[in-house]
């Protein structure tokens, strides 16, 4: 709380308070809720397996009571592995020393795989395409491929990089990726905003004998953005052909270009650019369809002098709707900020009021997890009374499967030792495509006309095909509709069944 005045603070506290006192916020039935959790900042480093295992437990079930719906969970940032991987060493994130295993052991992504899908929540594993060496990293394990292909790796800044316009980079990330994917049940494969390294002035990027020994007949830039652009259409056909059900997204720097630099499609602003400086295309990937989803991290605050938080959210959702457009969000900076129109409060409804209106927006993603959990400027106690009090469903990508799963079958009432519990049949299915893996539970007064639509009459969203029934005195009827998802959250028709409670 210390980046929040006191003053302030107090104001906002009464804020909270007729937030809590107010009309219910259900929210969109549909949004991505997402979190960042990041190893590269060594908040694991150095802990006993039960020590992470315990921190990552209460991250997971405090951000599962503010409404989180995905975790993306960064597993190599640094040609590394928080997984067992044939391919790379541990990771010295985990560990403190690369390649060392991790002591008791045990995987990282698959454990929280388990956990995440236990609490409902999809889990993205998070990895850095090129960055083969962070700046801290002193020393290397003997497998690490900048020991092992030292010539297929490009020093700048203290860190070392992949290669782009080597195929075999390209090819060896594309392996790992496809390790991952094949192996571990994942629901999404998330990268970053590192490309080409963030440019350093006064020192470039070493790569002239590269360019000049195959330039396309492009210019440099352009042939710098096409390399990537060719391991980003690779990602895509590796993850799709292994398991197509599997989103690909990317989190990509919040600034496309500058007006300066492009004055058709270029924002209002005065930034580092994703496409000048880290020669990555996003829009070109969004047209495309080379990715499933987009997260431009809209780190700023509203009123920002050069990189205006209110600009940019609206010039994605101008042109970058052709994939679902999550934003990232910075929660400190956040609740940080005054809102502008409202200087006794911070800027957190301001955002979210964007989020709401604008009609591209489908989600959010937050960096990251840990200020969330400890309630910085009250943002989780927002979330959780407020802005995401009701579950909400993955957003639909008919661009992968658009075929609904039959509706759950056999649903009775029974009077158990603890209560009335709803119970149904899952119903058939077979394939991907087909099987139920999650089941939505809606409730109504007894002559209420229902409204799917509406998430405030959400129950929940369980992967049991059970419900327990809150009973009051046996004189209020209810009807209880639940309906089925398949993996890409495609919803069935309702099956109901009346209740006395």
């Amino acid at each position: 709380m210390s980046n929040f005045p006191h003053c302030k603070f107090f104001l906002f506290l009464t804020v909270l308070l007729f937030l809590s006192i107010a009309p219910g916020h259900a929210g969109k039935k549909r949004e991505f809720r997402g979190a960042w959790i990041q190893c590269v900042n060594g908040q694991f480093e150095g802990m006993t397996t039960q020590s992470m295992q315990q921190n990552l437990l209460h991250q997971l079930d405090e951000l599962q009571k503010d409404g989180v719906n995905a975790i993306i969970f960064q597993v190599r940032p640094e040609c590394d592995a928080l997984y067992e991987s044939k391919l790379e060493p541990w990771s010295r994130f985990l560990t403190g020393r690369q390649g060392q295993p991790p002591a008791p052991y045990w995987d990282p992504l698959q454990w929280m795989i388990d956990q995440c899908h236990k609490r409902g929540m999809e889990l993205h594993a998070w990895i850095n395409p090129f960055r083969a060496k962070t700046k801290g990293t002193v020393d290397l394990a003997p497998n690490h491929v900048a020991l092992r292909h030292p010539e297929r790796v490009i020093a700048y800044d203290g860190q070392l990089i992949l290669n782009p316009a080597l195929k075999e980079n390209r090819d060896y990330v594309c392996d790992v990726v496809k390790d991952i994917v094949s192996r571990y049940d994942v629901d999404g494969l998330h990268i970053d905003d590192y490309f080409y390294p963030y440019p350093v002035a006064g020192q470039p990027f070493d790569d002239n004998r590269f360019y000049q020994n195959d330039t396309q007949g492009l210019s440099k830039g352009d042939w710098r953005r096409y390399n990537v652009n060719l391991l980003i259409k690779q990602m895509s056909a590796t993850i799709h052909e292994v398991k197509p059900w599997v989103k690909f997204g990317v989190s990509p720097f919040g600034i496309y270009r500058n007006k300066a630099a492009d004055a058709t499609v270029g924002s209002n602003t005065r930034g580092l650019q994703n496409y000048d400086d880290l020669y990555a295309d996003i829009l070109l990937w969004v047209n495309n369809g080379w990715v499933d989803y987009c997260v431009p991290q809209l780190y700023w605050q509203i009123g920002h002098k050069t990189a205006d938080y209110a600009e940019l959210i609206q010039w994605w959702n101008r042109y970058a709707a052709a994939r679902p457009l999550f934003i990232g969000e910075d929660v400190e900076r956040t609740v940080k900020y005054a809102d502008v129109q409202n200087p006794q409060t911070h800027q957190m409804a301001a955002k979210f009021k964007w989020h709401n209106e604008l009609p591209h927006v489908e989600g959010t993603v937050l960096w990251y997890s840990r200020l969330v959990v400890d309630n910085l400027g009250s943002y989780g106690s927002l979330l959780r009374n407020y802005y995401w009090k009701k579950p909400a469903l993955q957003p639909l990508m008919p661009f992968i499967d658009n075929k609904a799963p039959k509706k759950p079958r056999k649903l009775k009432v029974v009077q158990t030792n603890d209560g009335p519990v709803l119970f149904w049949t899952k119903p058939k299915g077979h394939g991907w495509k087909d099987e139920a893996r999650q089941y939505v539970v809606y409730r109504f007064e007894g002559k209420e006309k229902p409204d799917f639509d509406d998430a405030s009459n959400i129950v929940c969203i369980t992967s049991n095909t059970f419900v327990k029934l809150p009973f009051k005195d046996g004189s209020h009827t209810f009807v209880y509709y639940v309906t089925a998802l398949d993996r890409m959250s495609n919803e069935s028709k309702a099956a109901k069944k009346k209740a006395k409670l």
